[in-house]
């Protein structure tokens, strides 16, 4: 891999680091609301889930290697439009006034990060952009995944 492709991957992923989902947000309120101390499980099942879902993404890439350029194609769209309409719905959204009591936990955060599909479709787009034309082995891209990952939890 040249050192091009090296930081054109960096790049991509401090992008992504910068652009806030719904696990970013919901830590930003948690944080706000409870404090670090009685937020922290809520972060941990977030920064756990992201990390699991990073590692489908490289199993699924490794295990479909040959089948992922058409099913790109669709997802790559899929994936545009779910993010504009992501980005109108928060956008439009009003605060809510009622609150639920209920405490952050592990498993909200966890279970947050396995339906988020804005960060399948960055694991994804990141090994299959980046990664794939230069290593093929399960392991390079569990090592990516998880650069990909430190950027991204890091900022």
């Amino acid at each position: 891999m040249g050192i091009q492709v090296l930081f054109s991957f960096v790049i991509y992923a401090l992008i992504n680091a910068f652009t806030p989902g719904p696990g970013n947000i919901l830590a930003l309120n948690t944080m706000t609301n409870y404090g670090w101390k009685r937020g922290k499980p809520l972060f941990l099942g977030i920064f756990i889930g992201y990390f699991f879902v990073q590692t489908l993404c490289a199993v699924f890439v490794f295990g479909l290697e040959n089948l992922i350029n058409p099913v790109m194609s669709i997802l790559k769209y899929a994936g545009v439009l779910y993010i504009l309409w992501l980005a109108y719905q928060i956008a439009i959204s009003k605060p809510d006034t009622k609150t639920t009591g209920k405490q952050p936990s592990f498993w909200i955060g966890f279970v947050l990060q396995i339906v988020n599909v804005k960060i399948f479709l960055f694991g994804i787009t990141a090994l299959t952009g980046y990664v794939i034309s230069y290593y093929t082995s399960l392991g390079m891209l569990l090592f990516f995944e998880i650069i990909h990952q430190t950027i991204s939890n890091l900022m």
